[in-house]
Formats: C-alpha cells, sequence, structure tokens
C-alpha cells in the first residue's frame, strides 16, 4: 500500500485524525537540533522555533502514514524521504503510505530556513532528522511490546513491521501495540540510537520509486487534476509588457464565446471564466484586449546587455579575496581576459501553471502544487486580508518544477481572479502565457581575468559575476555585505587551489523582467564561466585539458577521485574521427563532486551532435543509487536543452518566445547516451538534482573547443558561429 494521499487537513487536523479518529500511534518530532524531546500524540506547535519535522502515522492495522516534508515534483524525493524512515522504523516500503505535507512551519527545511523544496537540499536536510523520527516511533513500539511481555526492551527486536522478543518466539505487529506507544514518554530524538549503516537494508539500495505506479495508472493527481462540484474554468492573459496594465477589452464579444460566464479584470491581467478551458480561451481571443505597456515598452535586449557591460567595467561586492590577487597578475608571465554570457531561460515545466481557488466564508481553498506552502499561504492571506490560517493549501504533485514553483505569483493571480468568482476557480495558463510570464533565470554577464606562471600554472584569478539577485527579493537576510551567496555559488569557491583568488558580485536587475530560481541557479551559470574558462588556462599553457585541472587538486582528493573516473571512463586521450572532441567539466556544488566528460560531433554546416556524456559523481552516502542515475540522466538533459536551444530575448518589452516551436525542448533524437559512475562514499549525503544540469554545458562547449579550436563564451550554442567556410 503505497499511494499518495492528496492531503485535504491542516497538520492539527491531521493530528486529531490520526489519534482520536483512526486511533494509533502519531508522532509529531519537534527536532531543534537534537535539544528538545517530542510530542506524542498531540501537536507540536511551538511554529517559527521549529528545525525539521517529520511525521509517523501508524494504524491499527499497522500501515504507516508518512507525512513528507519536501513536495515531489519528479525528483523522487518521496522515494527518498521515504527510504530514510522506513529504515528506521524497520518497516519495508510495501507497508507504507505517504500524503504531502500541509502548509506549516513545522516542516521547515533547516538549510533553506523554511518550508521549501528546492535547492538539490531534499536529503542534505532530512538525513538526520527522518532517520531519527524512525527510530523514535521504533524504540516506542519496542518499548511498548516488551512492557506486554514484561522484560527488557534491550533484548527486543523490531524488524518488517512486528516486534520480537529475545527468543524470536513472540511477536507482535506494529499494528497491535500503537496504543500502548501513545501513552510512553517520548525519548529525546538525539538520545535514540540510529541504525549502524552496516546493517541498512533499504538505504544504498537501487529500489523503485514509490510513486510510479500512481503515475502509471493514473491515480495520482496533480494540482491540474483538481476537480470540485460547481467548478468554473479560467483563461488568463497578462500584460505582454512587464508592469503593463489592461487598457481596454470587448466583454460582449467574449460572453457572446457559448460556455463563456464572466470576464475579470485585476490591475494587470484579463481572465475569461467559462464552463471549461476551451470556452474560456476563445473567449480570451474573442475579448481583443488592448494593453498599456507603460514605461518599459521599448526595452530590448541591446539595453538590457548594454547595462550589464557598464556595470561589469565596475568592482563589486568582494565574495572572496586572498593572496593579493593584483601583485600576481602584475607578476604575471602571462594574462588571460574573457568575457561570458549567459542568457535569461524559462522553466518551461510539462504541467503549465495552474491553480484553482475556491473564497468562502471569510476562508479560502487552494488546490495546487506548489514547493512553497507557507509562502503560498501567507500571499493569499494578504491579498485577501484573512488570518493565514483561514488559507489552507491543498498540495499536490507538480508536473515539472524546476524552481518556476518556488514563486507564488501563479496563486496571486488565481486569489484576485477568484475573489471576483462565485464558487471555485481553476485558472489554467495557457503554453504561451507560462513562458511569455516566467520568472527567467537571470541573463549574467561575467568578466574574468587570469594571470599564469612561465609553466602555464595559474598564479591568480579573478571573476567578476554581473546579474540579477533573487535572494535580494527572495530572502533578503542571505545577501550579506552586497553579495548574493547563490549568485556566487560555483565560482567563489572554485575545486581548484589558485595561489591568488578575487571574486565579486555586481548586481544588476534587468530593468522590468522578472527573475528567479532555475533548477540551481547559481551553478549551472557559474560553472560554465569557470569550466571554460579553466579549459582557456589549459589551451593557453598547451597542456591536456584532464591533466590541467588535476595538478591543481592536490589538496582536494574528492574532486581529483571524480575526474580521474570519469576521464578512465570515457577513454579519454582515445582517437576520435575528425570532427569530434571530448570536453571535461569538474564542480563542487550542492554538496557534491562531478566531473562529467562530453563527447561531441560538430558538423560542416555547425550542427552539434552530443554522442554520449559520461559522468563520475561523489554525492557522499547513496540512499538510493537507481535514483541518483535518474537525475544525473533528467538533469544532464534539461542542460543540454538549455546549452543547446534555450533562450529567452526581449523585443519591445516583452518576451519574444512564445511555445515549444519557438523556445524548443530537446528532441528525443538529440539525446545522447548518459553514462553515471557513482563514488563509494560514507560521506553525509550530498545534492543530486541540479548537479548534472550545471556540468553538461562546459563539458559540451570545451568538447567543441577540442573539436574545432573555436571557443564559445556565449550559450545557447550557435551554429553559425561554428560553420566551417
Amino acid at each position: 500500500m503505497t499511494h499518495i494521499a492528496t492531503t485535504r487537513m491542516n497538520r492539527r487536523s491531521f493530528l486529531k485524525a490520526g489519534a482520536a479518529v483512526t486511533g494509533g500511534l502519531v508522532v509529531s518530532l519537534t527536532l531543534p537540533l537534537g535539544t528538545r524531546p517530542a510530542d506524542a500524540g498531540t501537536a507540536a506547535a511551538d511554529a517559527g522555533r521549529f528545525g525539521p519535522n517529520a511525521f509517523i502515522r501508524i494504524d491499527h492495522q499497522g500501515i504507516a502514514t508518512l507525512v513528507m516534508p519536501m513536495v515531489e515534483m519528479g525528483q523522487g524525493v518521496y522515494q527518498g524521504q521515504a527510504m530514510l524512515i522506513a529504515e528506521e522504523l524497520e518497516i519495508g516500503l510495501d507497508q507504507v503510505r505517504l500524503e504531502h505535507a500541509p502548509a506549516d512551519p513545522a516542516y521547515t527545511n533547516p538549510l533553506l530556513g523554511g518550508q521549501v523544496t528546492g535547492g538539490s537540499t531534499t536529503i542534505r536536510a532530512m538525513w538526520q532528522p527522518l532517520r531519527q523520527a524512525g527510530a523514535v516511533a521504533r524504540t516506542l513500539l519496542v518499548q511498548a511490546a516488551a512492557a506486554r511481555w514484561g522484560v527488557d526492551a534491550a533484548g527486543c527486536t523490531a524488524r518488517e513491521g512486528r516486534v520480537h522478543d529475545a527468543a524470536g518466539g513472540r511477536s507482535f505487529g506494529y499494528g497491535e501495540l500503537v496504543d500502548d506507544a501513545a501513552r510512553l514518554p517520548v525519548p529525546d530524538a538525539a538520545a535514540v540510537a540510529l541504525k549502524d549503516p552496516a546493517d541498512f537494508r533499504l538505504i544504498g539500495q537501487p529500489l523503485h520509486r514509490l510513486d510510479t505506479p500512481d503515475k502509471v495508472n493514473g491515480r495520482a493527481r496533480f494540482g491540474i487534476d483538481a476537480r470540485l462540484p460547481g467548478m468554473k474554468i479560467a483563461a488568463i492573459a497578462i500584460a505582454p509588457v512587464f508592469g503593463g496594465r489592461p487598457a481596454g477589452l470587448d466583454e460582449a464579444a467574449a460572453k457572446a464565446v457559448r460556455g463563456v460566464h464572466q470576464v475579470v479584470t485585476t490591475d494587470e491581467a484579463v481572465a475569461v471564466i467559462a464552463e471549461h478551458w476551451w470556452a474560456a480561451h476563445k473567449g480570451l481571443e474573442a475579448a481583443a484586449i488592448r494593453w498599456d505597456g507603460g514605461e518599459h515598452g521599448s526595452v530590448g535586449m541591446a539595453d538590457l546587455r548594454a547595462d550589464l557591460d557598464a556595470a561589469s567595467r565596475r568592482p563589486g561586492a568582494v565574495a572572496r579575496d586572498e593572496g593579493g590577487v593584483d601583485a600576481a597578475l602584475a607578476g604575471a608571465a602571462q594574462r588571460l581576459e574573457a568575457v561570458y554570457e549567459l542568457p535569461f531561460l524559462a522553466h518551461a515545466a510539462l504541467e503549465p501553471m495552474n491553480c484553482t481557488v475556491h473564497i468562502h466564508d471569510g476562508a479560502c481553498d487552494i488546490w495546487v502544487g506548489t514547493q512553497i506552502p507557507g509562502i503560498a499561504q501567507a500571499v493569499a492571506a494578504g491579498i485577501l486580508g484573512i488570518p493565514a490560517e483561514k488559507v489552507v493549501i491543498h498540495n499536490h504533485l507538480i508536473g515539472g518544477g524546476f524552481g518556476r514553483r518556488l514563486e507564488a505569483d501563479g496563486i496571486a493571480h488565481a486569489v484576485k481572479i477568484a475573489r471576483q468568482v462565485s464558487g471555485p476557480v481553476k485558472v489554467v495558463w495557457s503554453r504561451e502565457e507560462d513562458i511569455r510570464h516566467d520568472m527567467y533565470r537571470p541573463y549574467y554577464y561575467d568578466r574574468l581575468q587570469a594571470g599564469l606562471d612561465a609553466e602555464g600554472r595559474p598564479v591568480a584569478w579573478t571573476h567578476r559575476v554581473s546579474g540579477s539577485s533573487i535572494m535580494a527579493r527572495f530572502a533578503p537576510a542571505a545577501v550579506v555585505n552586497g553579495v548574493d551567496p547563490d549568485g556566487v555559488e560555483g565560482a567563489a569557491e572554485p575545486p581548484y587551489a589558485f595561489p591568488a583568488i578575487r571574486v565579486e558580485f555586481q548586481r544588476v536587475e534587468p530593468r522590468h523582467v522578472p527573475t528567479s530560481w532555475w533548477r540551481g541557479v547559481g551553478p549551472t551559470h557559474n560553472v560554465f564561466v569557470v569550466e571554460s574558462f579553466i579549459d582557456e588556462l589549459a589551451a593557453a599553457a598547451g597542456a591536456d585539458p584532464v591533466a590541467y585541472r588535476r595538478s591543481l587538486l592536490d589538496a582536494n582528493p574528492r574532486a581529483r577521485a571524480v575526474l580521474d573516473r570519469a576521464a578512465a571512463a570515457s577513454g579519454w586521450g582515445g582517437a576520435l574521427p575528425a570532427g569530434h572532441g571530448r570536453g571535461v567539466a569538474l564542480q563542487y556544488a550542492f554538496g557534491s563532486y562531478l566531473a562529467m566528460v562530453a563527447e561531441v560531433e560538430v558538423a560542416a554546416d555547425g550542427g552539434v551532435r552530443v554522442h554520449r556524456l559520461v559522468a563520475a559523481v561523489d554525492c557522499g552516502r547513496a540512499v538510493n543509487p537507481d535514483q541518483i542515475r535518474a537525475q544525473m540522466e533528467g538533469g544532464a538533459i534539461f542542460g543540454l536543452t538549455a546549452a543547446l536551444h534555450g533562450e529567452i530575448t526581449i523585443t519591445d518589452g516583452r518576451v519574444a518566445q512564445g511555445n515549444f516551436d519557438t523556445y524548443l525542448p530537446m528532441r528525443i533524437d538529440e539525446v545522447p547516451v548518459v553514462e553515471t559512475h557513482l563514488i563509494d562514499s560514507s560521506e553525509a549525503p550530498g545534492g543530486i538534482g541540479e548537479t548534472a544540469t550545471a556540468a553538461v554545458s562546459p563539458a559540451v562547449t570545451n568538447a567543441i573547443f577540442a573539436a574545432t579550436g573555436k571557443r564559445l563564451r556565449r550559450l545557447p550554442i550557435d551554429p553559425a558561429a561554428l560553420k566551417r567556410a
């Protein structure tokens, strides 16, 4: 029994349901780094001071319901989280039922400081707390059984959902013990012994995902699947120039479309409310909306790039400055300079933006897939002017997040529309609306300089990152002395030992274009820049790219190990046909080490074909090796899509791209072979969801340099720049 239930209650209701309605053991763990004992059978309600939390409910049938603190959007966190709890609880995954967590600070991600799923943090953040949650519940059940038998609990053991006595002749199923266990005092989570890794039965095994059956048989419910009695459907059109507003429309024409009920206007959008989406969409077309673009109606890419270029010539906030860079540069035998540029990128998730809202009786219910339930709740409450507890978030599976559902703009639009509609309404964005009103990965403009000694070894390295600061908007407290930590992640702490290094951040907001997270924002741009420029240094030194990197890793054995493994597995140094090349990229990001080798072919017309990607990864202890490989493959394809095709451009203040014909996803016949090699490790787990996304673009462009001698300093890859005469 492993299906995923949509949460339709808040946390207190959940706990009441567990303890009073269904009976059984409810363990609500408050785990502020082990300093506070947990509460059993009651809600732990000290919002604001909680660390990571886990909720376990075991009913009289012995079924364990696990509430997943982080949301599932294809990355496999429901599998990983469930494995951590089940391992220590001593149950099989076939005894697990999963539920989405409600909006509640009890589910705060300790690495991100809020109820947030993102940044490849789930396993890193919950590795210890979720295992503690399972261990505490198992301890209570063992104690309950020992008390019934009148024996020492130390001699009893738990396995496969049962507690056995020392002789193994007697046993109780968990379901038989839950009432007794719920009455016991809860031990301090930090004092409960966790299993020796040598005894792991689940962790480390390549297990199939719990959420796959429901997704295959159609029982899985995403936000767009929400259905309510009397629900209407809304199609939305937002001002095409960011910051613009509606200036007029033909409401009568819209209402003349069969099935259309109502036309709604907000400060920046128009929505047509209908019986079904097609009627709403046709009504929107018939409305012939006129827009006022405001002051940004003439902005184009040349303006935005000029802003960045000018800013990049000025000193920025210092993220790192060591070793006397200026003196080292002055004494260098050779100096190199380069400017790299990366475009705006959209998320383009398969499930388009949608949100269902029902405002009633001074309260608000929202059905949506979101990475930020708490923020979503607060945003809706703020718009409606009601207490946050009057807003219930019914979270769902997400059909591709990539950071897009870290924003609540879609929920805000839906709430503004719903408060003008009687009854529940589902707002669905068209693909064009989704692409043209995304919150984009920032356009980055990076200026670098390096000095080499007479042997070609780097003596100085400078890197000035210029671009938008997402942290300044999303989490201002994280920006210290003007440095956005995400903006310089992957740049301030490269894996290499440079005698002198200076990294700066120059904040440049792109006038009116909204920016946000995009599947590993900082590393996805910084790793490309650092690994491309280090390749330039190797070329200037006349050195092999792998050997050059390896010479700078004496103090970083984990980085050197992945580099060696990837090089060996790829056949680095072996012969290739004319027009083919291999390129390498190395990174430390999201708590994991990764090296990737790309093998590419460049045709005479400049067309690029990526044949093979070979990755070696050290992400600490592997919770589920099968899931890690899946993440590597998905992340590499996502990053390669961006490297080959991804670019959002601004013309006359608005996004030029619309659907998948102009914002191209990688086609299936373009997908290369992806090989993943895992390094055995007993280190704490690192993140894996975004690592391959960051590494793939420099590996590919370095391979293009090896094949053609042409260095690409801008993405996406432009075949015209590679065309042979």
